[in-house]
């Protein structure tokens, strides 16, 4: 279209910024485009500006990645990507006090079933969570303890697990009202992770078998029916958490690793065949529990560190790598989470001391910081 002439040029400040305040008169007509001739321009027809709008300052609801022309700095500007934050406020305490638990981690931050886990005993305590207050309804079958789980606060899927001194392969599902024992999980482990799938479509990775020496990793996905297994995890690690959507897709995070130090960073992403091994933990854990329906977007909370055995530690991942956001207000570890990554709840675990079992709960109320950057 042409050499810039000197009237626009001349216009062209050090900053990289067009002076709009002087000189530049003029509209290009669309038939003009491939003129050589163009000067003194400050306004465009349709075909030339419709995928930059032009603002007076920023527009009301950007979107990430918009981009548009601020008509008061004369500066193109773009709606930068969402960093989540959020803080932590104590919630409503269960009625019996456990950890090593679990939860129907497909539920929201107002409707969560929790069940199992250790008073310190073994229990199949089970109760339910409707956003005002803690139920206790009908105990599990089997009691258990280090077990995984998934599902929504209706239809919940409880793993394997843990009855001193054996692990236990059953798996049990839960439909709002009673427990029914279904088909075993293959592998006899403990410390396993499932994801926040569904009661029909869920995944069951990583884990310890009590009777061979080291970490597993297994992966085994269900379809509401049968158990198959899988490509295993590349890291082989237990005390881990796990979120996602369903068998399909996942996300394996921290845990216990074999050396020192023992805990783990590793974030593998499942897509339905294969792991792949993505952006590490900004501070590696083990014991740690894990908030977000979607394996491109989660919170991960609490669990040991080195020399911390219940750490505050919160973290946000955003598809691509993980950014530290508000901290638990009381150090935590070996509890459970459910809910989405801008609205969570944590349950229970070892608080402050770090032999201690706790009835507390956490709700993570998560938001959006953006930014708008100028592209000049």
């Amino acid at each position: 279209m042409g050499a810039i002439t000197r009237g626009i040029a001349n216009n062209i400040l050090g900053n990289g910024a067009v002076d709009g305040t002087d000189a530049l008169t003029g509209t290009i007509p669309a038939t003009n485009i491939g003129n050589p001739s163009l000067a003194n321009l400050t306004t465009f027809p349709p075909s030339v500006d419709a995928g930059i709008p032009q603002v007076a300052g920023d527009p009301p609801a950007p979107s990430d990645g918009d981009v548009w022309y601020n008509t008061n700095t004369y500066k193109l500007r773009v709606r930068g990507l969402s960093a989540t934050a959020g803080s932590w406020a104590t919630g409503t305490s269960i009625n019996t006090a456990r950890h090593l638990t679990g939860a129907s981690n497909n539920g929201t931050q107002t409707a969560v079933t929790l069940f199992g886990g250790q008073t310190p005993t073994v229990t199949g305590a089970t109760e339910s969570w409707n956003g005002t207050s803690w139920t206790e309804v009908n105990d599990m079958n089997t009691a258990r303890s280090y077990h995984g789980s998934s599902g929504t606060s209706t239809a919940a899927l409880a793993i394997g697990g843990y009855i001193s001194p054996n692990n236990v392969q059953n798996v049990e599902t839960w439909n709002g009202t009673n427990w029914t024992e279904v088909a075993d999980v293959p592998t006899n482990r403990v410390q396993s992770s499932g994801d926040n799938g569904t009661q029909t479509s869920t995944i069951s990775y990583g884990g310890y078998n009590y009777g061979i020496p080291g970490p597993d990793n297994d992966t085994e996905t269900w379809n509401g029916s049968a158990w198959t297994e899988v490509a295993d995890l590349n890291t082989a690690r237990y005390y881990l958490a796990g979120v996602g959507a369903d068998s399909t897709d996942a996300l394996a995070v921290g845990g216990t690793i074999p050396g020192t130090p023992e805990y783990s960073p590793a974030t593998e992403s499942w897509n339905g065949s294969a792991w792949t091994e993505v952006g590490d933990l900004n501070t590696a854990r083990n014991n740690l529990n894990g908030s977000g329906h979607i394996s491109t977007s989660a919170v991960v909370a609490g669990g040991s560190i080195t020399g911390v055995s219940n750490n505050v530690f919160t973290e946000f991942w955003n598809g691509t790598s993980w950014t530290e956001v508000g901290d638990l207000n009381i150090g935590a570890r070996a509890g459970t989470s459910a809910g989405t990554s801008t609205a969570g709840i944590y349950i229970g675990g070892s608080r402050g001391d770090p032999s201690s079992i706790t009835a507390d709960v956490e709700e993570w109320n998560g938001g959006a910081a953006n930014l708008n950057v100028d592209l000049a």
